[in-house]
């Protein structure tokens, strides 16, 4: 089985999708939280498009540890500014995944605190959660749009905004 090819063809297809979420942002509700405790909308789509890196960086390291770490992410919060680095993110994984040998998923990669390990996986199950956290956090964009009445693209086929009876 060639898993890099798989997670190649699925790490597009979710880039495609998220893609056009990201067409339809509605850069006047970036404050927006449904809930107190829930991340504002900019927070939310800056952290998706993060997620789509996540593959370069785990093919190329072996941990991150978040107090080790000078990274601050850069509050996006255009259409422009959405669309222009989740291209970035998206074509730097997909150059490291075309670097990577299916030997490489095989060694583990760890989230880290201070050194302490927080979650540990072989690098096929790393890439596989960030594949997993693209389509999480993209579901709860969905939901953060409903309220808001803003049409849904379809995901996975189409959405009940696109649906025809």
């Amino acid at each position: 089985m060639d898993t890099l090819a798989q997670f190649k063809d699925e790490l597009g297809a979710e880039y495609q999708t998220t893609k056009k979420f990201f067409e339809v942002y509605p850069e006047d509700k970036n404050d927006y939280k449904p809930h107190e405790k829930s991340m504002s909308m900019t927070h939310l789509v800056t952290h998706i498009v993060e997620v789509f890196g996540w593959a370069d960086t785990m093919l190329k390291t072996s941990d991150l540890d978040f107090a080790n770490t000078d990274y601050q992410p850069k509050k996006l919060s255009t259409k422009e500014d959405l669309l222009q680095k989740l291209d970035e993110n998206y074509k730097s994984s997909i150059t490291a995944i075309d670097n990577a040998k299916e030997d490489d998923l095989t060694s583990t990669w760890a989230l880290k605190n201070n050194g302490e390990e927080l979650a540990k996986w072989t690098k096929y199950g790393s890439i596989r959660h960030s594949l997993n956290q693209i389509t999480h956090h993209r579901a709860q964009l969905g939901v953060y749009y409903r309220l808001n009445d803003i049409p849904l693209p379809g995901s996975y086929g189409p959405s009940a905004d696109h649906q025809q009876f």
